[in-house]
């Protein structure tokens, strides 16, 4: 159960979201909320990574909010945590993709261009 959201309030939101084919303001803050969270069990090197990765967790979120199915459960919470846990998690493989493939080039004025 979770200690920051209240779930019977995000399910009831993302009913009238659904109703309304628009996330209200309420969920959106609930879904920027469940990426933040998850995000903290993390541990990043640098800020900027971690925000990267809520990003696309958020992302994922708004792209894929309308999805759930309350007819097949009453559990919002679990749907968009995993969502978001797909988004960060995408994130990160962007990130260690790119920095795995970093070349350092070393420029000497003598030599010209040079890898390292």
């Amino acid at each position: 159960m979770s200690r920051y959201i209240d779930q019977k309030r995000l399910f009831e939101e993302i009913i009238k979201s659904k109703e309304k084919d628009e996330l209200t303001p309420e969920a959106l803050s609930m879904l920027i909320l469940i990426a933040n969270e998850l995000s903290k069990v993390l541990k990043f090197k640098y800020e900027e990574d971690k925000q990267d990765c809520i990003a696309f967790a958020i992302e994922d979120l708004i792209r894929y909010w309308r999805n759930f199915n309350p007819e097949k459960s009453n559990n919002a919470f679990a749907y968009y945590t995993q969502i978001a846990k797909n988004g960060l998690a995408k994130g990160w493989k962007k990130l260690r993709g790119r920095t795995q493939n970093i070349k350092i080039i070393n420029i000497n004025e003598e030599q010209g261009l040079s890898n390292i």
